[in-house]
Parts: structure tokens; sequence; C-alpha cells
């Protein structure tokens, strides 16, 4: 699919508002989550057409997932031949979601971007209930079966689907990872963490790298976002000390509300 590319002389307003979005997104990735309601739609906001956008932005926040995976790496590998399947799963998965939205048109993606954004926010709305949920079935599988290993084909067929999403589309991947780990098994924070982190670090990478062969994104806006994105994680980290969690997350809601609404009202009204 030939992408138009975007020409290199982005307007100062352009500049700063994808500059400030992808800025925004580093800081709320580092503190709460949530980050791509805000890099996804200054993007969109500044021109770039939807199918572009969305593989620009997955490519400008590609280097916080890898960072993220090596972070937790040694308890990732712990789980060896388990952690293979997962990443290989996400390999996969990642390819057919990069591989969907490169074979997707812009306006058929424009159309889904509402119900995306809703998923979305929906996802991170009612993650507490979506983990409650997944602690219950848990329980309820817990009393009829002998208590095993983590990790089942089962899981691993999730794990896929949530990796066709976080290719086509990203946000809440981190969500749908964490269930469809809990519900194979793993109970550990930390262990959660690390496998969610090396999913997401693969799936992003594959992703990120079907659209840079494509030639699907902006370089101009990329590297701009590459650089806002880094200071805007080191000063989301620094202030995640300082305020509650709480608050953050009723923000990143009520932004995905708010781009929700808006972007259903252009779309089909």
């Amino acid at each position: 699919m030939n992408l138009p590319l975007i020409a290199a002389g982005m307007t100062p307003l352009d500049a700063l508002l994808v500059g400030a979005g992808a800025f925004l997104a580093g800081g709320m990735n580092a503190m709460a989550g949530g980050g791509t309601f805000f890099s996804f739609p200054a993007l969109l906001a500044a021109g770039v057409p939807p199918v572009m956008a969305n593989a620009t932005n997955t490519v400008a926040l590609w280097p916080a997932s890898l960072v993220s995976a090596w972070t937790y790496r040694k308890e990732a590998l712990r789980h060896g031949r388990w952690a293979l399947v997962l990443a290989i799963v996400a390999l996969l998965g990642g390819l057919c979601g990069g591989l969907m939205l490169l074979a997707t048109s812009d306006a058929a993606f424009s159309r889904l971007i509402p119900w995306l954004l809703l998923v979305a926010t929906v996802l991170f709305a009612f993650s507490r209930q979506v983990s409650a949920l997944v602690a219950g079935i848990k329980a309820h599988l817990g009393q009829k079966a002998e208590k095993r290993e983590p990790g089942s084909p089962g899981g691993a067929l999730f794990q896929f689907l949530v990796g066709i999403y976080g290719g086509f589309f990203g946000a809440g991947m981190g969500i749908l990872t964490l269930a469809a780990l809990s519900i194979q098994g793993y109970e550990d924070m930390q262990e959660l963490n690390a496998l969610k982190n090396l999913t997401s670090g693969v799936n992003y990478t594959v992703a990120a790298l079907t659209f840079i062969i494509a030639g699907a994104i902006s370089w101009p806006h990329t590297l701009l976002m590459l650089a806002t994105a880094m200071l805007g994680g080191y000063a989301g980290a620094a202030l995640a000390k300082r305020l509650p969690s709480l608050w953050l997350r009723r923000l990143v809601i009520t932004i995905g509300t708010v781009l929700t609404v808006l972007y259903f009202k252009k779309t089909y009204l």
C-alpha cells in the first residue's frame, strides 16, 4: 500500500501540537498509561492521514516499550519456554495487526477510530473490574481443577488476538495483556508486568518495523515525537511520585471519553 509522504515542512502550530501530544503521551504512560489518547489525536489534528497517524504513533512510542521490556528482562526470562511462546505469539499477532492496518483505507480506518477509542477508554476505565472478573473466573475454575502451572493453548490464542489488536491500534493493549495473563494463572504482579512488557515490546517492535519497511510513517513527525515523548517520560516519572494515581486515572478517562464523543460526532453525525 503506497501512502502519501508527509512533507518535512510542518507549520510551527503543527509541530507544537504534535510535540505537545507526544510529551503528554510519554508523561501519561510513565504515570498511569493512556498516552495514545494524547499523541494519536494530535497527529490527526495536524493533518496526518489516519492510517499514517496510527503507524507513526506506534513507531514513536516503540522505544519506550523496549526500555520497559529490558527493565523486566530477568523476571520474564525466568519463565523460559513459555516466555518464548508468548513472545512468538506476540510477534505473529503484531505482524498480522500491522498488515491489517496497512490494508485498511484511510476512510475505513476513520470510521473505526471512534470505536477503537471507545474500546480503549472502557478498558482503561474498568481495568480494575476486569481484574476482579478475571480473579473470579480463576477462583471458579480453581474449585474444579487441580493446581497447574500457568500457561495454556487457550491463553496463547487469547494473547495472539491481543497481539493483533496491538498491531492494529494498540491503545489499551496492556490491560488486555494483563487480563490474558491472569486468566492463564499468573498472579504475582512482578510476573504479570514482566511478561506484559515482554509481549508489548515484541508486539511494538514487529508492528513498528512493518510500518517502517512499508513506508507508512511520517519521519518528521516521528522524530519530533521520539524526542518529546522521552522528555515527557522523564517528567512524568518524576511527577508520578507527587500526584495521586487516582487523579491521573480520572484525567485519562475524561480525555478518552471526550475524544470518543467528539470522534463519534465527527464521523457519524
